[in-house]
């Protein structure tokens, strides 16, 4: 089981698959690695790189719960990337890992191939997050997967035409059963950290200047139709802003697509080829 230590002295855990143009592939706040299974064949051909973040899937829960923020996360991936010797890479960031994203941005421009931000852009809209604090650090009410997985596609607002199925493939990645009933893989504590950084009334940092010093390397952006994080106006921006940029909305998805729709494909494909053609 791969795993590197930070300097801060957590072990966390990656997987490394493949050969090729390097991808690292950021996951949403609360999730891991394994949000890009549905991705890998539009991957096929790249060095695949997943981490879990800190407190996160198989990663170690911090002591200091302050440490999950976005900085620290992206420090984590700058390390990950010393560790396995990778100077240059690809950057897949769903929601946070499209804002980890935009922080490299800032720390490390110049080891950047390109990005693709997964239902996430430089404006984030508040309904989205009161949705996302809603649940965050919290168990679910139900008892097993089984349960969980009967009613979880009817809870997930602005998804249609998902089979049962994927819903039980979802829960099952990210509840643990237990005698109690199901709990979450992550550390509860992210809660907090979130808490201690989140003000609703506060003006949100202009992220803009940052999603400007991507310019001259592969872009693309994937929203969902019905998304209530990344609106239409602000994709519309992000294209106004990046004549090149590979922009894709998909039908019938919320907040997250789930990159193996046929318009997530098309872009996925688009947007290494790109990296791949280029010196």
């Amino acid at each position: 089981m791969p795993r590197f230590t930070t300097t801060d002295g957590l072990s966390l855990h990656y997987t490394d698959e493949g050969t090729g143009l390097p991808v690292i592939c950021l996951s949403g706040l609360t999730r891991n690695g394994s949000d890009f299974d549905y991705a890998l064949p539009a991957l096929q051909g790249t060095r695949i790189i997943r981490p879990d973040y800190r407190g996160r899937g198989q990663s170690d829960w911090a002591e200091d719960f302050l440490t999950y923020t976005v900085p620290r996360e992206a420090q984590d991936v700058l390390e990950l990337m010393d560790h396995l010797k990778i100077d240059k890479a690809a950057f897949l960031g769903t929601s946070r890992g499209g804002l980890i994203s935009l922080t490299l941005a800032a720390l490390a421009r110049d080891r950047m191939l390109g990005v693709c931000f997964v239902d996430i852009g430089p404006v984030i809209e508040t309904g989205g997050l009161d949705v996302i604090m809603g649940y965050l650090g919290r168990n679910p009410v139900w008892k097993t997967h089984d349960e969980a997985a009967a009613v979880f596609g009817d809870r997930m607002i602005g998804f249609d035409g998902v089979p049962q199925s994927r819903w039980r493939e979802e829960v099952e990645k990210h509840f643990v059963e237990t005698d109690t009933g199901l709990s979450i893989n992550y550390d509860p504590k992210l809660r907090d950290a979130v808490l201690a950084t989140y003000d609703p009334n506060a003006t949100p940092p202009d992220l803009w200047p940052l999603y400007a010093t991507l310019n001259g390397i592969p872009l693309a952006a994937i929203r969902g139709a019905n998304s209530d994080l990344l609106s239409a106006d602000t994709l519309a921006t992000m294209v106004q802003h990046t004549p090149g940029l590979l922009a894709v909305t998909v039908p019938n998805r919320g907040h997250v697509p789930f990159l193996d729709e046929k318009e997530s494909v098309t872009v996925l494909t688009e947007w290494i080829a790109q990296m791949k053609e280029t010196p």
